[in-house]
């Protein structure tokens, strides 16, 4: 039997951040970098050692940011990035256990997908949006369209090949919800605390998604 289980996380952006913190003390200003360019939202991917500090540190000084917890791939990490203050998560793919794990938990949960078995079988689970990736790789615009029209009832978060040059033709799709991308947070731009620019980026994605 289908049931319905957390479809959306509450932020308000169409453009997700997929972030990769090295040095926890970024975190914050660039939280509040990208409050000011009209993001309201961070995946801060479990991709370094710095994450789990970083969405605390987020999660507490920033209330108006919804912090979500990327690359949640091991049960185990589900306490962990709970504990640590994410108000959702997100997963490349996803195992049966991941899943029971995140439903008992009642965190919000993005399950990555990549082929119209995995959605159908998420959908089984009660997930109505998910996060094709990666999304290029899976088939891009085209593979979106072709969902669309057997399963019109998901929504996707493409990630992975998602660019400034793609992003509205991406969220001109019926069934796109919202895109990632890690071209709003550069590794150079974070090393060197270059909020304004992180701001700048975060307008333009912004006004993208408005005109998509």
């Amino acid at each position: 039997m289908t049931t319905t289980c957390f479809t959306r996380p509450a932020f308000t952006s169409r453009v997700v951040p997929v972030i990769v913190l090295q040095d926890p003390a970024h975190a914050v200003p660039l939280a509040h970098a990208l409050l000011e360019g009209g993001i309201d939202v961070m995946e801060i991917t479990l991709r370094s050692d710095a994450a789990l500090k970083a969405i605390e540190a987020v999660a507490k000084a920033v209330p108006d940011m919804h912090t979500g917890a990327g690359t949640v791939t091991r049960v185990s990490e589900v306490q962990q990035v709970i504990d640590a203050g994410a108000s959702f998560a997100l997963s490349p793919g996803a195992t049966d256990a991941l899943i029971e794990a995140v439903k008992s938990a009642r965190l919000p949960f993005m399950p990555g997908v990549m082929t119209p078995g995995e959605v159908m079988h998420r959908r089984e689970q009660g997930f109505t949006l998910m996060k094709l990736f990666p999304a290029q790789q899976a088939g891009g615009i085209a593979m979106l369209k072709a969902l669309g029209a057997p399963i019109p009832d998901v929504h996707f978060c493409p990630t992975g090949g998602v660019s400034p040059d793609n992003l509205s033709d991406f969220l001109k799709l019926p069934n796109v919800a919202m895109a990632g991308g890690s071209w709003l947070t550069p590794a150079d731009a974070l090393a060197a605390g270059d909020w304004n620019r992180i701001t700048r980026l975060a307008r333009e994605a912004t006004a993208l998604a408005a005109g998509a």
